[in-house]
């Protein structure tokens, strides 16, 4: 679960109201207020329109490593779960302050990363290391089998679904905003 509070003292220090930063992200007052409490996780597609409208990197909402770390230790990584249980986002990269975020996602069989196409600045470029993945681009369909890779840019909307019969490991490279 993203820190709620963190994200109404990063809205308040830019000056938004709740409405001001609903226009800004398309996204409602009331399931932006329900986040800044708490009491709802947001989507994929949702976190990255408020990542994007305050441009700070996904895992600015997240507890883990410190900041001046080189090194993330297996047993610190930051563990990215939104509102999908089913899928997990484990944050590889260290530094909060660079241009590159570095992830792990674990997707279980038969579900997806997002059940609506997401788009944002930047590229992409990933690896499965174990399953199958299916990657959605644009009107393209692409499918994945462990050591096949793919780089594509993030501004094409995009979903990722595990096709296969386990668990889908893979690891991701992206530019931040």
């Amino acid at each position: 679960m993203i820190q709620g509070e963190r994200l109404r003292e990063l809205r308040k220090q830019r000056n938004f109201t709740l409405q001001e930063f609903a226009l800004q992200t398309g996204l409602s007052p009331s399931l932006l207020s329900q986040i800044e409490r708490g009491l709802v996780d947001p989507t994929v597609s949702t976190f990255w329109k408020i990542c994007s409208s305050l441009s700070v990197p996904l895992h600015y909402f997240f507890e883990g490593v410190e900041e001046d770390e080189l090194v993330v230790r297996k047993q610190q990584r930051r563990l990215i779960q939104l509102s999908d249980e089913k899928v997990k986002y484990h944050e590889l990269t260290p530094n909060r302050g660079g241009k590159l975020n570095f992830l792990m996602v674990e997707i279980e069989p038969g579900e997806m990363s997002e059940a609506e196409l997401v788009s944002h600045q930047g590229e992409e470029c990933g690896i499965v290391l174990k399953g199958e993945l299916k990657v959605i681009l644009g009107e393209k369909e692409i499918h994945l089998h462990e050591g096949d890779s793919i780089h594509f840019s993030s501004t094409t909307p995009h979903r990722y679904i595990n096709s296969g019969e386990g668990v889908s490991v893979s690891i991701w490279a992206m530019t931040s905003m």
